[in-house]
């Protein structure tokens, strides 16, 4: 049974990771908005998730369907109608509801891979559980300022922790002189709940431990969250405020973690950079994005016809 889950979590991180890196690739294209970059990576994420998707001709994998993978019809509603089904790359097995492996070697081989990734997962979800209760232990201490937001001299940037209610926590010695900047990016991501998407970013990581690639996901993803996050604060100021808003950034810049959205918590020269060339789109460039982001999708998170 454990064999047979890993079968099918392995072929999910296959399509996880061709996800990812279209994604990888579109973040690079300089034009295409910060938040609509930090919205793709939705798509590797249900990829690393849902095995099964709408059959579709025009999808990604109908093209490398014909060469390295196997597309198997999991239910369709009328004869003929679009179906749901699975994409099978490693094709291991003689049938698949349930697996029958070719050979009983390679049963005992999934088995064993098996019972390695659900001990490593567990460790690994456990160890990132304990981090957020200790940190979270930490920070009790932290004194009240007004409504959400906290001071602590346990932390050296600006950051927001917890995920039902979260709390602005300020380093102790943080300076005046740019805060607004600050409260307004941190709000940003509570109003976004990205410490939710933080939690599962890292379970994604955790379950998928085995596949290094996911790890370099896990990496852009936050970095992108603070693109995204810094956009957004940028759509509210007006020209002559970049300047300061990088100040206050650059005088921030510090550690990361993954269970805080932290205000210096990815590149500070990038970041600085996308803030100084930030420019607000138009509806017509908007609506642009939206139809590439919608294409794309469509093409990324449907599976293969079966042919």
């Amino acid at each position: 049974m454990i064999g047979d889950i890993f079968y099918w979590v392995l072929n999910i991180s296959i399509l996880g990771s061709v996800a990812g890196l279209i994604v990888m690739f579109l973040r690079r294209v300089s034009v295409f908005p910060r938040f609509g970059v930090y919205l793709l990576w939705t798509l590797p994420l249900i990829r690393f998730w849902i095995p099964v998707g709408i059959a579709n001709q025009y999808s990604l994998l109908s093209f490398i369907s014909q060469y390295t993978t196997k597309t198997i019809v999991v239910w369709e509603v009328i004869p003929g109608s679009p179906a749901f089904s699975m994409t099978n790359s490693i094709q291991a097995a003689e049938s698949y509801f349930p697996i029958v492996y070719k050979t009983n070697l390679l049963k005992n081989i999934w088995h064993i891979a098996g019972t390695i990734w659900v001990i490593v997962a567990v460790a690994a979800i456990l160890c990132s559980v304990l981090l957020y209760i200790f940190t979270k232990a930490a920070l009790k201490d932290a004194e009240h300022i007004k409504e959400n937001i906290y001071q602590s001299d346990k932390v050296f940037s600006p950051a927001v922790y917890g995920i039902i209610k979260p709390k602005i926590i300020l380093p102790a010695d943080v300076a005046k002189t740019g805060l607004e900047y600050i409260l307004k990016h941190e709000g940003i991501h509570i109003r976004r709940r990205d410490n939710l998407w933080r939690v599962v970013a890292v379970v994604t990581a955790c379950v998928h431990w085995f596949n290094p690639f996911v790890w370099f996901c896990l990496k852009y993803f936050f970095s992108d969250m603070e693109l995204a996050c810094d956009a957004g604060v940028l759509k509210t100021l007006k020209d002559n405020d970049k300047k300061d808003y990088a100040a206050a950034l650059l005088a921030c810049s510090a550690g990361k973690t993954y269970y805080a959205s932290a205000f210096g918590g990815a590149k500070t020269k990038l970041r600085i950079e996308n803030i100084l060339s930030y420019k607000k789109l138009t509806l017509f460039s908007s609506l642009c994005f939206a139809a590439l982001f919608m294409a794309v999708a469509v093409t990324v998170i449907t599976n293969a016809a079966a042919g």
